[in-house]
């Protein structure tokens, strides 16, 4: 392993120095992997691990036609490498579980009966392992329990993957019944294609996840983002006005120089009138933020969280109701200036 040190702090970090491809393929070479779910991170990883030389199949139910008939567009064939759940469940020695979090809970009873000694379970994400209370989710305990928690959506797992760079992963071992979860997980890890590997465990993964997609990642960056526009819109400036200093420089200019250099850089090379102004007032908005987020943390650790996804996902009236709700932001002014001004970018002027 590599030791960085993470400003102060020294963790083990696992790459594909230490572990290459090559190791991963032995240590997997007696296993058949089986993907439970073909929505967001089943394709990246299932085609992923697929290209890497495994042995994967596809559990998918054919009564979900777009995933199913997905699956089979990315050459996948039925009643050979693309099944119904159960059936897939059944014949793969490492169940990769990578259906929504509700139809984890809901597909259980299925899968587990489909487990046998000395088989794996794995996970992307936390959530029905640590709020099994709610979730049902109580594996036996005679095979791994393990998790590689890939750092981006399924559409950059792949991404990365073709262009070569790998995308970073945390991974986490619940339960090692063989004495082997630990090198299957990183044998899973590198062949999904993860960069490094960082060592965590379930409970810090979904405390972080949740509370990161609510915060600063999702929840926290639109709901700023409405703020700001709709205050500028209220003292007149333009709709696209409004969005270009709201949106458009923010993701098509200064983030991505955070992603390559820090923070620390972006504000030394930006003017020095918007470096004195940054400095200034980020602690403002930093103290001013730290209640909710505090609010927030609790009630990811509590579950509440979990309770609320639970019961929408679970709802017959889900796809509707989120439906309408993307709909809301959608067709907002904000959103719709937004899509006016992607429209004048030279790519897309082009596919006109």
């Amino acid at each position: 392993m590599a030791r960085i040190d993470f400003g102060g702090t020294v963790e083990e970090v696992v790459t594909s120095d230490e572990f290459p491809l090559d190791k991963a393929r032995e240590v997997l070479k007696d296993d058949t992997i089986t993907v439970l779910g073909y929505g967001v991170q089943g394709p990246a990883q299932a085609l992923n691990l697929k290209d890497n030389g495994f042995q994967v199949i596809i559990g998918q139910r054919e009564e979900e036609p777009v995933y199913w008939n997905k699956a089979i567009d990315d050459g996948f064939v039925p009643g050979e490498t693309l099944l119904p759940i159960e059936e897939a469940a059944k014949r793969g020695s490492i169940i990769l579980y990578l259906l929504s979090d509700a139809g984890q809970m809901a597909a259980w009873d299925t899968v587990k009966r489909c487990l046998n000694t000395g088989d794996a379970l794995y996970f992307s994400h936390g959530f029905s392992i640590v709020y099994k209370d709610q979730t049902g989710v109580i594996p036996p305990t005679d095979v791994d329990v393990i998790m590689v928690a890939p750092k981006g959506s399924g559409r950059n797992v792949r991404l990365n993957f073709l262009d070569g760079s790998g995308i970073n992963s945390s991974f986490a071992i619940y339960q090692d019944s063989t004495g082997r979860a630990r090198e299957r997980t990183l044998a899973l890890g590198i062949g999904i294609g993860s960069g490094y590997l960082f060592e965590t465990t379930f409970e810090k993964e979904v405390y972080s996840d949740l509370t990161g997609e609510r915060g600063v990642l999702m929840g926290c960056l639109a709901g700023v983002m409405e703020a700001q526009y709709a205050l500028l819109r209220k003292h007149g400036h333009s709709p696209s006005e409004a969005f270009n200093e709201t949106v458009e420089e923010l993701t098509q200019s200064l983030i991505r120089l955070v992603a390559e250099n820090g923070m620390d850089w972006m504000y030394a090379n930006c003017s020095t009138t918007a470096q004195r102004g940054a400095l200034d007032w980020k602690g403002r908005f930093r103290d001013a933020v730290a209640p909710v987020f505090d609010e927030l943390y609790e009630s990811v650790v509590s579950g509440k969280e979990t309770k609320i996804v639970l019961e929408a996902n679970s709802a017959p009236d889900y796809r509707e109701r989120l439906e309408k709700e993307l709909a809301e932001i959608g067709n907002s002014e904000m959103w719709k200036t937004g899509a006016a001004v992607r429209a004048l970018r030279p790519e897309n002027r082009k596919k006109k």
